[in-house]
């Protein structure tokens, strides 16, 4: 295979081999971005579209203790978000989900978000057992998304609290401008408790009685009957990384924790390591590319960034003991994970809810439709 990197970006065939180029190098994921930054609102008009939504809220909110629900991790994204909606005047309840693998700094911005905005926080602490059991068993599976299974619990268990409370709004620190870049190739449908289970059903151990998983009828429940919308607030703001990060280090406190998402040690270290050495995938790539997309950094500074370590030294010498000890690996059994081939999600059942899924007659021409697409 003859390396090629899109003319505008970092993405490359290496991280992504289902990566396309048109006649002048650009990959695919450039004009992806383009399309869906069609929905991004700035200035007037989305300040406008901010009100109109908050409106909402706090109608349906009437009677109600919350207007809306917003999941926090300690990073960035989220926690901006937390500072916007008390400048917009919503009664937010925050919720976090605990999956036993919170850094302390990651900890103590949550806790201080809470206080300095007087904000109700609510703590979904996972059964640890059950939690490390499904770990493991992604681990066996030899997937790449193995942050899927922390990604879906608090999905699911964002919805049940949701319920609890009778909110009917979720507002969530997914943006276009900093993260849409992200390519199939490294993630599975988070939805999709059917993979989830099937994985676990080969290669657990332990009976998943408190594990919160999703069913398709208990999606439809959520946002037919219940009602539930979730609301990407940050897309209707001039959001821009470097400006927020001063923001909220100023006004809430507060304190950096590294790359993007590293406020949990497992994904500092499933980014960090796991995914370059095992999957050959640097997150860095689709990242950087983002923000060059957006306008925030230019391609030169972002190559300046990608020859900085992927992973401190210092920090890895702390973080891979740890991790080891904690899932219970020793450092042969690991070893022998990372340098097991790489398998599918869809090795494995999984929801079929898409055209590729229906018709697997016609997955050879997948990547022949997909380039035909990035040339309109």
């Amino acid at each position: 295979m003859t390396y090629q990197q899109c003319s505008l970006s970092l993405m490359d065939n290496v991280s992504d081999p289902l990566i396309t180029f048109d006649d002048k190098g650009i990959s695919n994921y450039y004009w992806q971005y383009q399309k869906a930054k069609k929905s991004v609102l700035t200035g007037q008009e989305g300040q406008d579209k901010i009100n109109q939504l908050v409106q909402k809220m706090k109608l349906r909110g009437r009677g109600n203790q919350y207007d809306t629900i917003l999941g926090v991790s300690g990073g960035v994204d989220s926690t901006y978000l937390a500072f916007l909606a008390k400048k917009l005047g919503l009664r937010v309840l925050l919720f976090h989900f605990d999956n036993g693998w919170n850094s302390e700094l990651a900890v103590d911005n949550i806790e201080r978000l809470s206080k300095t905005l007087e904000f109700d926080l609510y703590t979904h602490v996972v059964d640890w057992d059950e939690f490390r059991d499904v770990q493991l068993a992604y681990f066996q599976a030899s997937v790449v998304d193995i942050e899927a299974i922390t990604d879906h619990a608090a999905m699911v268990a964002t919805r049940r609290l949701a319920d609890k409370f009778n909110v009917k709004d979720v507002i969530i620190g997914t943006n276009i401008v900093t993260e849409s870049v992200l390519p199939s190739y490294w993630i599975f449908n988070k939805n999709d408790g059917l993979n989830l289970i099937s994985i676990h059903k080969k290669f657990g151990k332990l009976p998943l009685k408190n594990f919160p998983v999703l069913k398709p009828q208990q999606l439809y429940f959520y946002n037919r009957v219940k009602g539930q919308r979730f609301h990407s607030l940050l897309n209707y703001v001039d959001y821009n990384k470097k400006d927020v990060v001063k923001i909220i280090s100023s006004e809430l406190g507060w304190r950096d924790y590294g790359g993007k998402h590293y406020e949990s040690v497992f994904t500092r270290f499933y980014q960090g390591y796991i995914l370059p050495a095992k999957f050959n995938v640097d997150k860095r790539k689709a990242h950087l590319s983002n923000l060059i997309f957006s306008g925030q950094i230019t391609k030169e500074e972002a190559l300046k960034i990608m020859k900085q370590p992927i992973y401190e030294k210092a920090q890895y010498d702390v973080d891979y003991p740890f991790v080891l000890k904690k899932l219970g690996f020793t450092d042969e059994q690991f070893k022998a994970y990372i340098e097991a081939p790489r398998n599918e999600h869809t090795d494995y059942r999984y929801y079929k809810n898409n055209f590729w899924d229906r018709y697997p007659v016609l997955k050879p021409f997948r990547q022949t439709w997909v380039r035909i697409k990035s040339n309109f």
